[in-house]
């Protein structure tokens, strides 16, 4: 009995550090961490694996460095796969942080060993075009002219030097869009405006909070795929890792942050159940003492 009122006494203290090593530790483990694959993450990656090389691909970064932990990590690994597979990618935000957001994510794909960063030019292999204010308007007059909402890129070169896009006039010049999104304006504008008027081909990447609100355009078959939250950005690497013939290693931010919360998931139901089970022997000592 004195266990059990030991266990329900405890200090709370004990439980946050249990916590935040089971946060910590996991982050310095390597060990394989495979997860299943939803059948949205892989409608994004066949999406993605359908393009040829060269096809043209608009990548919108509507989030900022708050939502970075959950976005990063999938933003990374597709803009990794984008330039493995000799895409042309076309970056934009709608969010003012977005377009830094997008030169992280080419700063540490630049920096991976099988990417040779000299292969690469910039205003012709990808360019950023930086962040437009106008949350939906920008993206329904694109429909009609992406110069007249970009005159000029995010460093300030004029959009008609950049040869990337002067055969781009509007979305029909665009092979696929991806959009990362942590809220408004994002994913649920591009669909209204971008795939409903224009017919543009879409995939997502959204936080865990938002995700909820994009699953019924993934069901609708308004957007061709969908990673949500971390797990979805742990999914990714997992399935890009697979279709490059490689074993899903705990490397990569997002399977390494997936991780990492597992433990403290089951570090946390470990200690209500041991609690609840602590309340109920000693209430049941209390009222056979009671009876007697």
């Amino acid at each position: 009995m004195n266990f059990w009122k030991a266990l329900l006494a405890i200090d709370r203290r004990w439980i946050f550090l249990f916590v935040f090593l089971a946060l910590a530790v996991p982050m310095f483990l390597n060990v394989d961490f495979e997860l299943s694959i939803s059948r949205e993450v892989q409608g994004l990656y066949d999406a993605l694996d359908k393009l040829q090389p060269n096809s043209k691909v608009l990548m919108s970064f509507d989030y900022d460095p708050p939502s970075a932990p959950e976005l990063q990590p999938m933003a990374d690994a597709i803009m990794k796969y984008c330039l493995k597979k000799r895409l042309r990618i076309i970056i934009m935000g709608l969010w003012p942080q977005g377009p830094i957001q997008a030169n992280m994510a080419l700063n540490r794909a630049f920096a991976e060993d099988d990417i040779d960063e000299s292969e690469y030019v910039y205003g012709i292999h990808y360019v950023n075009l930086g962040y437009q204010a106008g949350n939906e308007f920008v993206i329904q007059r694109m429909g009609s002219s992406f110069y007249d909402m970009f005159k000029n890129d995010y460093a300030g070169n004029r959009y008609e030097e950049l040869p990337l896009m002067r055969g781009i006039k509007n979305f029909n010049d665009i092979d696929f869009s991806i959009n990362f999104s942590a809220g408004y304006p994002g994913t649920v504008e591009w669909v209204q405006i971008a795939v409903d008027r224009f017919h543009v081909r879409l995939g997502a990447g959204n936080t865990a909070v938002q995700a909820p609100q994009v699953y019924p355009y993934y069901n609708s078959g308004q957007i061709v795929g969908l990673a949500g939250g971390m797990r979805g950005a742990a999914e990714l690497e997992g399935v890009f890792a697979k279709g490059d013939g490689g074993r899903v290693e705990y490397k990569d931010k997002g399977t390494k942050y997936m991780f990492s919360q597992t433990i403290a998931h089951a570090v946390v139901m470990f200690f209500i159940v041991v609690g609840n089970i602590a309340y109920f022997v000693i209430g049941r000592k209390d009222k056979l003492k009671a009876s007697r």
